[in-house]
């Protein structure tokens, strides 16, 4: 692609992305490259992702050393999980490069455009891809970059030549304080990311902080529905020169949900809007996903997308990697993961399964993520799991966090007993191939659930189940 649009920002027409295989990292490196800059980078291991960047032209290198830094790179782009004795972060101070941090990245590739952000605990992936994917249709051709791969590696980015950006915001950090959007969309405010925030008050100023930024006359998307996007709401309402649309079942949301009727794997959405009944077809599973499709179309729509042509080409969207997405089936078993890891996903995607399947059976295998969330959400992850038939936990996946003492997996375990749910500790990933596939039976579902490497295990679990 030759590049076109705006220009590459100041700094990063050599940039070096230390993790660049990462799912946020990824996406920005890659609407770097299509805009023309020199883009290199290197990550742990080799991935599909990696080379889908080198497809595009950038240099990467496996593992991290000082010397993959060229000695010509004019900045050197981390994300939050980078830490400071990394090699290639030591040698890029040592030498007086920026350092960016990945989120100002973002922000400046979308300077220039019209951003719409979302935001949200939970559901931003999701609902960016629907967005992204329903203005593609339109033949908008929005940039956008999203938490997740919509249907092949790479495909979490893309540099178009339309004026919407279509940004997903991360909360965890506090680094989507750097955007400044056009809209802004809040899904969901719960307490998540223990490590980056003591309290729900603390969930609650940072998001208004992120709302505060909307430009002037620019509008919040928010849902009507869910408490903390309720109280979120009650704390903005007087923010100068802000719009703000509501979205939900609630009587008097602005955008009100009538109708959500579940047809096996997708759902007819019904709402209503400026007195006007639309009714569409959202292709995966599951309220929580018709509530994330109407927000979706809200935010088309303050973007200056028209409704009803909108509303059918949310349609197009068919799924995102990881978010229920079928891996596919073996000896009458389906075998389908989730990137659910935080309560209240678990329990949705549950729900949605449940409402999918033909009188089977729901197996699940768990793998919790992170210390300090399996320390203040256990008890909740354990109840969740009492919705599935069966489950098995895995071992915590670390991922940035060093071990909390006496916080392990049997936290989980003991609160789903507790909940009565039926429920086993296994370690490693072979015992839980093992057992899960000894398990099922025609008819059922596995589920595969967590944010970590749990996803690895969908086709070795098909594999078993059809020797």
């Amino acid at each position: 692609m030759s590049p076109s649009g705006p220009p590459v920002p100041p700094d990063l027409d050599r940039p070096h992305f230390i993790g660049i295989g990462g799912a946020g990292m990824s996406g920005i490196a890659k609407i770097l490259a299509q805009r023309g800059a020199r883009v290199a980078g290197s990550d742990a291991k080799d991935s599909e992702t990696a080379q889908a960047l080198r497809a595009l032209g950038a240099t990467v290198h496996l593992g991290h050393d000082a010397a993959h830094l060229a000695p010509d790179a004019s900045a050197v782009v981390v994300s939050s999980a980078i830490r400071a004795q990394n090699p290639e972060l030591a040698a890029a101070r040592e030498r007086g490069l920026p350092v960016v941090h990945r989120s100002d990245a973002l922000a400046a590739l979308m300077a220039g455009t019209t951003p719409i952000a979302v935001a949200g605990t939970h559901g931003k992936t999701t609902t960016t891809s629907m967005l992204a994917v329903a203005l593609t249709a339109l033949g908008l051709d929005p940039s956008y970059a999203i938490g997740g791969d919509l249907d092949a590696p790479g495909s979490n980015a893309h540099h178009g030549g339309g004026e919407i950006f279509v940004a997903e915001a991360d909360e965890s950090d506090r680094s989507f304080h750097r955007y400044a959007p056009q809209v802004a969309v809040v899904l969901n405010v719960e307490l998540d990311h223990h490590a980056n925030y003591a309290s729900l008050e603390e969930v609650y100023e940072s998001f208004e902080e992120f709302v505060g930024r909307v430009r002037p006359g620019g509008t919040l998307v928010v849902s009507a529905d869910q408490p903390g996007a309720v109280e979120l709401t009650s704390r903005v309402r007087d923010l100068g020169g802000l719009n703000i649309v509501t979205v939900g079942e609630a009587e008097g949301a602005d955008v009100q949900i009538t109708r959500i009727n579940p047809r096996g794997l997708t759902s007819e959405v019904s709402v209503l809007l400026d007195g006007r009944m639309l009714t569409f077809t959202v292709s995966v599973p599951g309220s929580h996903y018709a509530h994330n499709a109407v927000a979706a179309l809200a935010a088309g729509i303050a973007a200056g997308a028209p409704a009803r042509n909108l509303a059918s080409a949310l349609a197009k969207y068919t799924g995102v990697k990881r978010r229920l997405q079928l891996k596919g089936e073996a000896a009458g078993v389906q075998v389908i993961d989730s990137y659910a890891h935080h309560p209240t996903e678990m329990a949705a995607d549950l729900t949605a399964i449940r409402q999918a399947t033909d009188g089977g059976r729901v197996l699940v295998v768990f793998q919790p993520h992170l210390f300090s969330r399996t320390r203040e959400l256990g008890t909740e992850m354990g109840g969740a799991l009492a919705l599935a038939d069966a489950s098995l936990v895995l071992d915590i996946y670390p991922a940035r966090e060093d071990p909390l003492p006496g916080i392990t997996s049997e936290l989980i375990v003991s609160a789903a007993e507790a909940a009565g749910a039926d429920v086993t500790a296994v370690h490693g990933a072979d015992a839980a191939v093992e057992r899960v596939a000894g398990m099922a039976k025609p008819g059922d579902l596995v589920l595969t659930m967590g944010a970590g490497d749990v996803t690895e295990l969908g086709p070795l679990i098909l594999a078993r189940l059809a020797d």
